[in-house]
């Protein structure tokens, strides 16, 4: 039987936040069990606190939020960890790299990828951006011999930024519909915004980081870094050709770009709904890094001289890489659901509607505190779009500037309560500290630039 309890949200968030804190920092266990422990913790807390949440729920909820993150993020995750490795040990990342450093030379080798990430993730999910380009910021690492730190955080800059602001990925594009306002505008709005923050968080913090914070090469994605150096010292007529190279991305970025354009433009053009159940499949972000995988294990075999046995085992050792990151990262997110199932998001966003400030600045508040609270950045946008939706009409902006200031806010804090935080430490290969002063760090940076620019834009260009 729950106890009515005005406060025991907060007290559910305090209990999971001081359980990780002890089990991960302080007694440094497997991150997966210590989400594990800390995510029954929260359940039960919340037998305690919640109507109708029994003591049993804590465990079957935790496993229901386990299995459905998996289903999100399992087979991306182990097929990325294919393509990881693929890339990697085949040498076809590090002929991206090459090409990039031809390109815009070897001191902007950070450019290229903050470019590159940025462009990316227009029609695809962050997650796949991150999987896609993490093999690369580490072959550069390899290639120039520091500025780790760097690559990372301008990768999750130019990934970051267009997920939280620019439609038609998935947390914009619900914001701007909850809150009825023009697609178009929204998208311009969203670019405005995007691009400062990206180049704030993105080059800024990260050469700033990076200047203070020398993170090794470590064995991560079933590769080690002697084999990465050893591919960095390589030839470039021993490595595959551009084309080949980069034949992953381009299927797995353009398997999925077709499935988001055909669905948002088949209203106006309805022949593509001919097509519409083909592209749905092979768009599916399950299928499209699948096939992506495929391509980049057949470079793998090709350029490496492996039997055909000895590369099957290499590829099973991926996998199980990838089966680690994958059950770490959906056990973050069960955490995070269960911090959700106690309501703190409501009780946070009802609480912060009593204040007197802006509705700009408030709708970043709610986004912004929910998203601490809980750690999904889309729960978090949503939360606050349905509260501020009806309030819309009071401003004397145009309603796009609500958008960005919800995604800015819903991005901020990742740690570890968000599936995202695991994610980039594991693929990335860091410490929790390390994860912290980039990636937590950076995506509080960009939350914190996009409400500035959000409010510089709107008193300028109002658009109303």
């Amino acid at each position: 039987m729950a106890i009515e309890f005005a406060h025991s949200p907060l007290l559910t968030f305090a209990a999971g936040l001081a359980v990780v804190v002890l089990l991960l920092v302080v007694l440094d266990l497997p991150a997966f069990v210590g989400l594990t422990i800390a995510a029954f913790t929260v359940g039960l807390v919340n037998a305690v606190f919640v109507p109708d949440f029994a003591m049993a729920d804590a465990a079957s909820r935790t496993a229901t939020a386990f299995g459905d993150n998996m289903a999100g993020i399992g087979i991306p995750i182990l097929m990325a960890a294919i393509i990881g490795k693929s890339m990697l040990e085949s040498g076809s990342a590090q002929r991206i790299v090459r090409g990039f450093q031809s390109l815009v030379g070897k001191g902007n080798s950070d450019l290229a990828l903050w470019g590159s990430s940025s462009v990316l993730a227009i029609p695809v999910f962050f997650d796949s951006v991150f999987y896609l380009m993490a093999p690369l910021a580490r072959s550069m690492r390899a290639r120039v011999g520091k500025n780790y730190a760097l690559y990372l955080v301008v990768v999750g800059a130019g990934a970051a930024t267009t997920h939280v602001f620019v439609p038609p990925t998935p947390g914009p594009l619900a914001v701007a519909n909850e809150i009825d306002v023009d697609l178009g505008i929204t998208i311009l709005v969203g670019v405005a915004t995007a691009i400062p923050a990206a180049i704030v968080g993105g080059l800024v913090y990260g050469r700033w980081i990076n200047a203070r914070l020398d993170i090794p090469l470590r064995d991560a994605m079933g590769t080690t870094t002697e084999e990465l150096e050893e591919r960095a010292e390589r030839e470039t007529s021993n490595l595959p050709g551009v084309l080949e190279s980069i034949m992953p991305i381009v299927l797995a970025i353009g398997l999925v770009g077709s499935a988001t354009a055909v669905d948002a433009f088949d209203e106006w053009y309805p022949v593509l709904e001919t097509v519409q159940p083909v592209v749905a499949f092979l768009g599916d972000k399950n299928v499209a890094l699948t096939i992506a995988a495929m391509a980049a294990a057949v470079t793998y075999l090709r350029w490496t001289g492996l039997s055909r046995s000895v590369w099957e085992d290499e590829l099973t050792e991926a996998l199980k890489s990838g089966g680690n990151i994958a059950a770490i990262t959906a056990m973050g997110g069960a955490f995070g659901a269960l911090l959700r199932a106690s309501s703190i998001g409501t009780y946070i966003a009802d609480g912060l509607q009593e204040f007197g400030i802006g509705l700009l600045v408030t709708a970043w508040l709610i986004a912004a505190i929910v998203r601490i609270a809980q750690g999904s950045a889309t729960a978090a946008m949503l939360t606050a779009a349905g509260i501020m939706a009806p309030l819309a009409g009071q401003l004397d902006v145009s309603a796009a500037y609500l958008v960005m200031v919800i995604g800015a806010g819903g991005n901020i804090c990742s740690w570890y309560n968000d599936s995202g935080f695991w994610l980039v430490k594991e693929i990335g290969g860091l410490t929790q500290a390390e994860t912290l002063k980039t990636w937590t760090a950076l995506t509080t940076v960009i939350s914190v630039t996009g409400l500035v620019t959000v409010l510089l834009l709107s008193s300028v260009l109002p658009l109303a």
